[in-house]
């Protein structure tokens, strides 16, 4: 594995981009991207960004120690950022024009995208190691 993929840098930065995404994207007029319609579609898309966010925040927390990687820790930490994250979010959108925010199940989704992937990290990250 390239040492680049290996570094705890890596993964903070990729958390960082995420969030600033997130960020650029809370503060526009919502408008979901194009695709099929289906009921709780946006709450779809948002368990799938914050599973994105849940493994990476993870990986940056196991590239930190990866020789004695805690579990539980990593798996605390990501839910509590992740989901404050989540939280600042749906708080955020409550003051752009347009939007609206505050959202239980907006807030549900994430949560459980990051558990998700926090789970599925724990799963794969050998793929890092």
């Amino acid at each position: 594995m390239p040492r680049l993929v290996r570094s705890s840098f890596l993964w903070f930065a990729a958390s960082a981009l995420w969030f600033g995404i997130l960020w650029w994207l809370s503060s526009r007029v919502s408008h979901l991207p194009p695709g099929i319609e289906f009921p709780h579609r946006d709450k779809v898309l948002h368990f799938g960004y914050y599973f994105g966010g849940g493994l990476i925040f993870s990986a940056f927390l196991y590239r930190l120690s990866p020789d004695l990687p805690r579990w539980r820790r990593i798996l605390a930490l990501t839910v509590i950022v992740v989901g404050l994250t989540g939280a600042l979010d749906e708080w955020h959108q409550s003051h752009v024009p347009g939007r609206t925010g505050n959202d239980p199940g907006d807030l549900a989704a994430d949560l459980a995208g990051a558990v998700a992937g926090a789970l599925v990290f724990r799963r794969v990250h050998r793929l890092i190691a």
